[in-house]
């Protein structure tokens, strides 16, 4: 038996493993409950835990008080609203780490691109500022696996688990933006935005909403605007120029980062050194898989954006990419707009390298040059996807991975897409330099 702030927990279900869903289980074990568990398709490592952990197998037709759902998992899936009817709360990993350990400050961060990038930015802003802050969520690792050794938690939030977060107040959230995604899951725009929007649904007057300049985003708390053109405090005092961010930090991630780690600062009473966070941010890296720089071969870049599969992350790219470009587009199409992408990439694009399941069809919709590889697996698919990139340039410019489409046609992830692309690109440096 445990009880938690708000929560009872004599008989609880984790309902999806995979990472979120082992990371709740291995809390839950270290706080002493053996729950049980559930998954459709459960791989060796979620059976080998579970059975480690003990736990049994459990019944979407039993009577639980608290189901940890995996955010991959719709909200209104059959087997939650049964759940659901028979008395069981639904929640995520966010709501269980915040009813369970109440004391620790959480951070919280969503967006439609640049949460991830921002969410490394402000625990490293934290830390500088003497802070033992760990991110996690939506982002490696699960956000159970760190609450306890965090003094402060930075939680990147997907739409999928924002959909599961009842009662949750956060003292500080960020918005990045608003675009267009995950139509397939949440059916209208409407609808993904209103799951992004209860990020701010729990905060009260005394806590802080950063956003971006012009969105309006319907809240209690204090809302903090910010711009990429303004790498600043709340009250105006600068803190860095754009031009001395590290190549691969985007300005505006940069802004907002600022704002959410001097409002969780002012929030702990701690002080806030202006000098400090300009340090931090000259010495950030970019996240890996995040618009990367990989490899050159003399003035020829080979950047790495495998998670640019929505329309507003691959236009930012398409926009930061130094000219003329050679983009890398396929992988499995997940219905992306691409009127803002045409645009994006006229007069900067030379070709498109297609590759994948719907690498083609992408290119032809897009209405640029483009030439189709392939390979007998992924790695070898992007092999010839960055010779193709690097045939294509005149020794200048760059080969950009912004694919567009989804990784699930050849890879396990986007990461092992970008994984594979970065391989590649090495090994031509290295073929380059050796020649």
């Amino acid at each position: 038996m445990f009880y938690g702030v708000g929560v009872k927990l004599d008989r609880v279900l984790v309902y999806g493993l995979g990472r979120s869903g082992r990371g709740a289980a291995r809390f839950l074990a270290r706080a002493g409950v053996r729950g049980e568990w559930l998954d459709a398709r459960p791989g060796a490592e979620d059976e080998a835990l579970m059975d480690e952990l003990s736990w049994a197998r459990g019944d979407a037709g039993g009577a639980y008080d608290v189901v940890v759902a995996a955010p991959g998992v719709p909200i209104d899936h059959p087997d939650l609203l049964a759940l659901q009817a028979r008395g069981a709360e639904v929640i995520g990993e966010v709501v269980l780490a915040a009813r369970l350990r109440p004391a620790l400050p959480m951070v919280g961060i969503t967006g439609t691109a640049g949460k991830g990038s921002t969410t490394v930015l402000v625990a490293g802003l934290l830390r500088a500022a003497g802070l033992n802050a760990r991110e996690g969520g939506n982002i490696d690792p699960p956000l159970l696996d760190v609450v306890d050794s965090a003094e402060v938690a930075v939680v990147e939030l997907s739409s999928f688990q924002l959909e599961r977060v009842p009662g949750l107040r956060l003292p500080v959230a960020v918005v990045t933006n608003l675009g267009v995604d995950h139509l397939d899951r949440h059916g209208t725009v409407e609808a993904y935005h209103a799951a992004k929007r209860n990020i701010t649904a729990g905060q009260e007057a005394g806590d802080v909403l950063v956003v971006p300049e012009g969105l309006s985003v319907p809240t209690r708390a204090q809302v903090r605007p910010f711009s990429p053109d303004r790498i600043a405090l709340a009250d105006g005092t600068p803190v860095l120029l754009s031009s001395e961010l590290p190549e691969g930090v985007h300005p505006a991630n940069a802004a907002a980062a600022v704002l959410a780690a001097e409002a969780l600062l002012v929030h702990l009473g701690r002080p806030v050194d202006a000098g400090v966070l300009a340090g931090a941010l000259r010495a950030a890296q970019p996240v890996s898989g995040r618009f990367e720089t990989v490899a050159r071969i003399g003035n020829v870049r080979f950047v790495e954006d495998s998670i640019a599969t929505r329309t507003i992350a691959v236009q930012a790219a398409l926009e930061r990419a130094v000219p003329p470009v050679v983009w890398l587009v396929g992988g499995r199409d997940k219905g992306a707009d691409l009127a803002p992408l045409r645009e994006a990439a006229a007069g900067r694009v030379a070709q498109v390298i297609a590759f994948g399941e719907d690498g083609e069809a992408l290119a032809r919709a897009l209405g640029l040059p483009y030439r189709v590889v392939a390979g007998a697996d992924g790695e070898a698919t992007m092999r010839a996807a960055a010779q193709a990139g690097l045939d294509a340039l005149n020794g200048e410019g760059t080969v950009l991975l912004a694919p567009i489409g989804t990784s699930f046609d050849q890879f396990r992830d986007y990461r092992a897409r970008g994984e594979a692309f970065r391989r590649a690109a090495l090994t031509l440096a290295g073929a380059e330099v050796q020649g």
